[in-house]
C-alpha cells in the first residue's frame, strides 16, 4: 500500500553535505516507522537510521552517529537524511524503507523486518 521514491543523491566531495528525500504515497503513511540504508559495491546492505511513526524516535549506526540526521514531515509524507561531512566511506546507493508494525528492541537495524523499500538513489563521496 506503500510505495517509496529517493532522490537528493549525487556526486559530493569529502567534507560536503547532501540531504535525500524519501518521498511516500498510499495510505496512512504516518502509521508507518521508517528507515535509511545503504549498501556499497561488494557490501551487504547495511543499516544508516530510524525514525519512529510520530518522529519522536530516531536511532543511528555507529558510523553516522553526528554527521547525519533523520527526520520526517508526515504532513508531506516525506522522510529526510541530512547527511554532514561526508566521508569516502559513506559511497553507495541508499535506500528508503517503511515499516508497518512497531516491534521491540533494535529491530529497526534489521532488513526483513521492513515491508516497503524504494528504489534507492546513489551517493558518491569523491574528491
Amino acid at each position: 500500500q506503500v510505495q517509496l521514491v529517493e532522490s537528493g543523491g549525487g556526486l559530493v566531495q569529502p567534507g560536503g553535505s547532501l540531504r535525500l528525500s524519501c518521498a511516500a504515497s498510499g495510505r496512512t503513511f504516518s502509521n508507518y516507522a521508517m528507515s535509511w540504508f545503504r549498501q556499497a559495491p561488494g557490501k551487504e546492505r547495511e543499516f544508516v537510521s530510524y525514525i519512529s511513526w510520530g518522529g519522536g524516535i530516531s536511532h543511528y549506526a555507529d558510523s553516522v552517529k553526528g554527521r547525519f540526521t533523520i527526520s520526517r514531515d508526515n504532513a508531506e509524507n516525506t522522510v529526510y537524511l541530512q547527511m554532514n561531512s561526508l566521508k569516502p566511506e559513506d559511497t553507495a546507493v541508499y535506500y528508503c524503507a517503511a515499516a508497518v508494525v512497531r516491534y521491540l528492541g533494535s529491530w529497526y537495524e534489521e532488513r526483513n523486518r521492513y515491508n516497503y523499500w524504494g528504489q534507492g538513489t546513489q551517493v558518491i563521496v569523491s574528491s
